[in-house]
This record gives structure tokens, sequence and C-alpha cells, in this order.
């Protein structure tokens, strides 16, 4: 039986099979672009293409791909065979470095957001030498960027690439400032925890909300939820850790670093954290673990639910973005060292860090809006909508000694007294952890929870790098020629945390007190909806960020716009159109059979005691009229309004209508139907409850 050492990345065409592949002057070429950037040569292409192609087919690959990220929120892929007529009428196996570099999918069939008009079909994949090929099934996969016929970028991977090179351009000045002659670039590295929930497949398959939606419509809330907090870290069910184990089996094979695993809080929810890889190569790990995540599950008999709010009334899933910077030598940027106050180079891209958060927040939250999303943000267990940031008591009191010209003390490292002997003693961390912030400072790099389960990290990401990039350009700009680097230094600093103080907030998110201080008295961006976090996108301060570091280009950036907005219009008519459909063909029909049944029960009896009053039968035939009247209503009224948008061409528009009308008639229509479930026999019900869903995974 292999172990795991053996079989980590047996499937990735990684350093290691490069080196044992290719020749030594080919190896060091690709290093060479992999490490520093460099343009790559054709005949280095050529040479890889033949050794990727020998080992794929060693290994049982019939096929390859040019694997991208378009606007879609999910991956593509259109699989080319290796084979190729030979003269005596056979086939031979041939990959070139044209085909390994240039992939061809049609860009029209992708969205575009209007950079592409619909009869405009070519578009581009290029190879991300970057990121390693892998084999999925019996397929060579390539991860590539997309782009248009003229240029544009029409996936996610182009502009992060772009976000990351323009970050290392600025961090990489102020590293020269502080004399690092050795560093030849900085990464930013990302580790995004993935929650999701689990759930029976035959279940799954009775309720048309979750094959058409990912997320229940309907449903009145368990007898028991999360209140007792027993799911959380508790024992992982047999079938649930089936499933994990090979999941792990599957990601490591893959190289992606599956490291930790656990239930969450809400009853069927479940946790896969990776350990950190450089930005683009952890998002192209995630969408595949996403993907290889769903895959398994059907193996199980199980559905893998990653909407960000599967079920009201329990906690919703999220991925929580854990961002640093480090150089190529191996040091992180935001390791503050054992004294903070005197290293300044940390301090300085701390400061960047919570400049670049403060100016660009509304483009941050826009970066994980999505009609899922909205459901999520700002209940109890996701953060608020409001980005603040949390630096721990340590931290902020360095940042407060600076702005206010003071020394500071410094914090002694508590031991902590755990009360049994037999127990180790060890030092805390002058940090806490705070769950309800946004944006949270955890010791050496800050961790972004906003994101939703189902989103790419791409996105957030983006945004984050560009925005950190600016901070370092303004103070690169500052700094360099300063006869008095020391004394400029501080003095920026200083001016930093006097401005952008407004930020930092180390206590609890969720309290509504702490959202009416943010807005009222810090000026806070309180973007509670999609629409809203969209106008922000397109206003001009986020237009010359993005189109000054080379991220995007303003048609680019508008046409994520639309895009994005199209997006939540389509997701939500499909929720609605769903309830509509659901409604009239389970929900009423069940209604109406089974007060059908209490009233013939009713008459039975009084056939035998005539003068039976049936109070009992009597008022629940009463109420469940009364029901049926407040779903007919609502549903009427829903139904028009969907009417009514089809005729709505404008996107913008039509997005105010759903946020401000679809979604509240949405909610009008479930309250009378989740009570109905629960006054209805369940063997009438037509469709499993949350209390099969939630603990039906034996």
């Amino acid at each position: 039986m292999s172990t795991v050492p053996e079989t980590f990345g047996e499937l990735v065409f990684d350093d290691r099979v490069m080196k044992a592949k290719l020749s030594s002057k080919v190896y060091n070429a690709m290093k060479k672009t992999i490490d520093e950037g460099q343009k790559l040569d054709p005949a280095v292409a050529d040479a890889v293409a033949i050794a990727m192609k020998d080992w794929a087919v060693e290994k049982g690959a019939t096929h390859f791909t040019h694997w991208f990220q378009p606007l879609t929120g999910i991956t593509a892929e259109k699989h080319d065979s290796f084979i190729n007529p030979s003269p005596d009428g056979g086939v031979i196996m041939e990959f070139s470095g044209k085909e390994l570099v240039k992939g061809e999918p049609d860009a029209s069939s992708f969205p575009s957001g209007g950079l592409r008009a619909t009869f405009e079909a070519r578009g581009y994949t290029a190879w991300d030498p970057t990121s390693y090929a892998f084999i999925n099934g019996k397929t060579l996969c390539i991860p590539t960027a997309f782009c248009s016929y003229s240029g544009e970028a029409l996936d996610k991977k182009t502009p992060l690439l772009r976000s990351m090179q323009a970050l290392d351009k600025q961090a990489m000045r102020i590293l020269k400032l502080f004399g690092n002659t050795d560093v030849a670039c900085v990464r930013t590295s990302v580790g995004p925890e993935q929650e999701y929930f689990l759930v029976d497949a035959e279940m799954a398959a009775k309720r048309p909300d979750l094959l058409f939606t990912g997320r229940t419509l309907f449903g009145a809330k368990p007898p028991k939820g999360q209140e007792l907090d027993d799911h959380y870290f508790g024992v992982i069910k047999s079938k649930v850790q089936a499933y994990m184990n090979e999941l792990n089996e599957e990601l490591w094979k893959l190289g992606i670093l599956a490291k930790t695993e656990h239930n969450e809080v809400a009853p069927a929810q479940h946790e896969l954290a990776p350990i950190y890889a450089t930005t683009n190569i952890a998002t192209d790990h995630n969408q595949l673990t996403m993907e290889i995540m769903q895959r398994l599950a059907k193996k199980h008999g199980l559905v893998c639910l990653l909407h960000e709010k599967p079920f009201a009334g329990v906690n919703g899933s999220g991925k929580h973005n854990n961002w640093s910077l480090a150089t190529n030598t191996g040091v992180n940027l935001l390791t503050p060292g054992e004294t903070p106050y005197e290293n300044a180079q940390f301090l300085l891209f701390l400061c960047a860090v919570i400049k670049a958060v403060d100016d660009y927040q509304g483009l941050l939250r826009a970066a994980v809006a999505t009609a899922g999303n909205d459901h999520r943000l700002g209940a109890n267990e996701a953060p608020p909508a409001v980005i603040s940031m949390f630096l721990g008591d340590e931290l902020t009191e360095v940042l407060r000694a600076i702005e206010e010209d003071r020394p500071y003390d410094g914090a002694e490292k508590t031991v902590m007294k755990l009360g049994v002997s037999v127990l180790p003693k060890f030092v805390r961390d002058t940090t806490d952890r705070n769950r309800t912030s946004p944006f949270a400072f955890t010791g050496n790099k800050f961790e972004f929870r906003m994101l939703g389960s189902s989103n790419s990290i791409a996105c957030a990401n983006i945004m984050l790098n560009t925005a950190v990039a600016e901070s370092l350009k303004q103070y690169a700009d500052k700094l360099e020629g300063q006869k008095d680097f020391e004394g400029a230094l501080n003095a920026l600093i200083k001016k930093t945390i006097k401005d952008h103080k407004r930020i930092i907030f180390n206590g609890n998110g969720y309290d509504d007190e702490w959202i009416k201080e943010a807005t009222e008295k810090r000026g806070l961006l309180n973007l509670r909806t999609t629409p809203d976090t969209q106008e922000v996108i397109i206003e001009q301060k986020s237009i010359d960020l993005l189109t000054s570091h080379k991220v995007m280009s303003e048609a680019e950036i508008r046409s994520r716009y639309e895009i994005t907005l199209e997006n939540y219009v389509k997701i939500v008519s499909i929720e609605a159109t769903t309830m509509i459909d659901m409604t009239k063909k389970l929900i009423l029909p069940a209604i109406e059979k089974y007060s059908k049944s209490v009233a013939d029960s009713l008459i039975s009896k009084r056939s035998v005691v005539p003068d039976l009053a049936g109070g009992y039968e009597t008022k629940k035939v009463a109420r469940l009229s009364e029901l049926e009247e407040q779903i007919d209503s609502a549903l009427n009224t829903l139904e028009s309004t969907m009417t009514d948008l089809k005729a709505v061409e404008d996107i913008t528009e039509a997005s105010h209508v759903i946020r401000d009308t679809v979604l509240p008639q949405m909610a009008q229509l479930r309250i009378p139907c989740d009570e109905a479930e629960t006054i209805t026999a369940k063997e009438y019900w037509p469709m499993p409850t949350y209390d099969d869903l939630l603990f039906g995974v034996r």
C-alpha cells in the first residue's frame, strides 16, 4: 500500500517531474519563467510539451485540455485527444508547444458583459506555466488564462496574475528602500478554508429547490438545530469520514495540500482547510477542490452543497481567505517579530494593508458579493456587511503609541495557567482571534472572512492585491530619494495610523451598536446587497485604481459590473420561478389533499357520533384554508412581478426590482408555506423536511 508521501502529487507535472523529464537547459529555462517571470522561448515550450505528453500518456491520459476560469464562477474545458494519423493507417500520440501555449475556445459562448458581440466568437486560452498541469481522469489539464480576440480578459485568472504582478512591483520598491537587495520577487499566498454541507442524495433529489438552486427555498425550522453547539468539532460520522478520506486522497494526488477537516457549527456542515499556496495556484486548487468535493459526494450517496445559505435558521457557509505576503527568500512580510514596535518594515507593510482596506473597503465588499452571500453576511455566523479590521490589543496599542508620539511599554507574554498539573504550560498569544471581524490579523497573515462558500477566491484577491499595491506605490513615491529616510518613514507611518484608524475595530462585529457606530460615526460603508456593492466598481476611484496598475481596463471593469448584476438577476429569477413551480405543483396540492383527509375524517366520525363537535379537525381545516389563501395571494403577487420583470431591459433596474420587490415577495410566500408544513401530516408533505436533510446522513 502506497504512503501519502509516495502518492502526493503523482498526477501533477510538478518540479520533481520536470527535473526528471526535461534536459537541464530546458528545466532551468522553465524555472526562470516560473520563479522570475521570464518570457518562455518557443523551443522550450516544444520540449516541455513533448515531455508533458509522454508523462501524461504513461499515466493513462488520452486527451488534453486548456483548463480555465471564465466569468461563470466555475471552470471550463474542451478536450482534444493526443492522437494524430500515421502513414500506415494507425495513429501516433503528439502534442506540440503551440498546442501547449495556446488554445481557442468559443469566446461568444461565455459571459463577456458586452466586451464581445455574439457573432464575434474567437477567443484564446494561454498557458500559465506558474501553475502546474495535472491529470484529471484521462485528461491532461493545463491551467490557462482566457482572453478575447482583441485581448480583453474574459476570465478571473488574467486580472489575478496582473494584480500579483502589480503588488510584486510596488513591494520590491519598498524592500529596496530597506536594503533588501537579495530579494527577487514578492508573492502573495492564500490558504482558503472551505465550508460545505453534506446531505443524503436520495433526499436531495426529491427537493426541486436543491436541484435547481443549491439551497432550500422552503423549510420549517427543525426541533433541534445548532443550539447545543454539539456538532462543531464533534465526532465525524462514518459515512462522512469515508467521504473525507477519499476526498483527501484525490486532492493529495493532485498536489493539493488538504490539511484540516472537521465538523462545522451547523448540523450536516463541515470544513476543509489547505496549507498556503501562491495565490494563483491556491485559486486553481480551490476551484478544483470544489469540483472534486461535489463529484465524490455523489459516489458516496451524498450531495455537497456549496451555497452560502442552503438552510434558513442555521449557519451558512463561508470561505476564509487567509492572505499573506512573502519574499522569494522565504521572509513573511507580515510577521511582527518579537518587537513589532521596532520592526519598521513590518509596520510599513501593516500600514499599507490598513490603508488599502480603508480606502477600498467598497471594492473588497463588492468582490465577495453574490446573491447567495447576501443571505449570509450580517447573520450571526458571518461577518457583517460593514468592513472593519481586527488587529488585537498589542498591535492596536503599538499603533496608538506611534500616533501619540509616546513610548510603547510592550506586552509581556502570559503563561496560560490551566489548573491541571499534568497539562503542559504554554505561552498565550498576545492577539486573540475575532471570528466576527471581516478582516482580521491572525499573527502573520490577514483572514478575510467575507467570501462565500461558492465564491472563486480570485475576485477578492484581485482587489486586495491591487489596493495594497496602490498603498505601497504611494509610500514608495514619498520615500524614494528622501535624505532623512527614517524621519520620513516615521512620519508616513504616523500619518497612515491617524488617517485610517477608523477601520480598526477589535470588538464584537455582531453588535447592532457597532453597525450604528461604524456607519454614523466612522463613516464606513454598509453595502448590504449585491446591487449596492456593484455601484462601487464603476466609480471613478475604482476605475483609476485598477487601470493605473494595469489589472483591468475600463471596459473589463464595466463588463464585470454587467456580468455580476446579470448573474444576480438570473439566480434570483430561477429561485423565484422554482418557488412558484413548487408551490403550485407540490405544496398547495399537498395542503389540499391533507385538508380533505382531515375533513373526511370528521365526516366519518360524525356518521358514528352525530353530535361530535370536531373542534380539532375544524380548527385544523380552517387554519389550512387560511394558509392556502395566503399562499395563493403571495403566489399571484410574485408571479405578476416576475412577468413584469421580463420587460425590464436595463440590468441595473432589473437588479433593483430583484432586491426591492422579488426577494421580499419570496420571503412572504415562504412564511405561510413553512407554517403549513408544521401542521400537515408528514406522509402528506411532498418533500423531505429540514429534519430529514440536516440529520439524514447516518
